[in-house]
């Protein structure tokens, strides 16, 4: 049987807020640890019938860069429903969704631009 592990380092600050972070993984292409400005792991607890979760991202992270990881991140999940369930109107319902985010960071984006 094939053992995979994926594992990440976070360095903090004196505020326990962090700065960097690093993964690493053993089907990653990449040799050694890669950075990353943000990380979201979601873990299904069986026995409590939930979901633990693990977000983190650095302090640096741009939050129109935050807004858009997480609209994709949302968007992942539109495959996963299809995948896990075939229930591909759930999974149109969270792309329509994820299009109308987008178009409002995209319109909050411009705004910005224009008053720098």
């Amino acid at each position: 049987m094939k053992k995979s592990e994926i594992n990440f380092a976070v360095e903090l600050d004196d505020q326990n807020i962090p700065e960097k972070i690093f993964w690493n993984a053993t089907d990653n292409p990449n040799e050694g640890l890669s950075d990353t400005k943000a990380v979201v792991v979601s873990v299904w607890d069986h026995y409590n019938q939930g979901t633990l979760r693990l977000n983190l991202w650095t302090k640096d992270m741009a939050v129109t860069d935050m807004k858009r990881f997480c609209i994709e991140v949302l968007g992942s999940l539109a495959d996963t429903i299809v995948t896990a369930t075939g229930d591909q109107p759930m999974a149109d319902q969270i792309d329509n969704l994820c299009r109308a985010l987008s178009k409002k960071v995209e319109e909050e984006y411009r705004e910005q631009q224009k008053q720098a």
